[in-house]
């Protein structure tokens, strides 16, 4: 979805985008991003009338094949109107000068655990499930780091309760 400037030149053109950290046995899934040459989680641009949680799964699964479910809050409990999946963060990202995307961060986890294999696309050289030890020695990003661990911790957490006896 594009937000353009009503006044040339004085502001950028801005983009809303997703980028979501699939979080499986405390490693997480990155892609090597062909033009970008660098690690990236698996995300892309919201769709015209596509709701962004729904841009965060349909994004994984292009890029890797794998389906996932979002980690994350909702507003209320209530089912009227529909709780999106509060995004772990949001962060506005320079591409180009003239050109920014509002990137919306979302934390997820694989739908089966037991089909986990990733299958590339055209943007990626090589995807792989990184643990948060061996991620600087791959060069990847602090930022993505950061977000990472957050990723592995909020993936966790949302596991102990789905799974302690009170949660039942």
């Amino acid at each position: 979805m594009s937000v353009t400037s009503r006044r040339p030149g004085k502001q950028p053109t801005r983009e809303f985008t997703v980028a979501t950290f699939v979080v499986q046995n405390e490693c997480v899934l990155l892609l090597w991003h062909r033009k970008l040459q660098k690690w990236l989680p698996p995300g892309g641009h919201i769709e015209l009338d596509e709701l962004p949680d729904d841009a965060a799964r349909r994004e994984v699964e292009e890029e890797t094949g794998i389906r996932v479910e979002l980690i994350g809050d909702h507003g209320l409990p209530v089912a009227r109107p529909r709780q999106l999946v509060r995004p772990a963060g949001i962060q506005l990202e320079d591409i180009q000068p003239g050109h920014q995307h509002i990137d919306l961060i979302y934390f997820a986890r694989p739908v089966d655990p037991a089909r986990t294999r990733a299958v590339g696309n055209h943007e990626s050289e090589a995807i792989r499930w990184l643990s948060l030890v061996e991620m600087p020695a791959a060069g990847v990003a602090e930022e993505v780091r950061l977000w990472a661990e957050r990723a592995v911790a909020a993936v966790a957490a949302a596991s102990e309760r789905t799974s302690s006896p009170r949660a039942r």
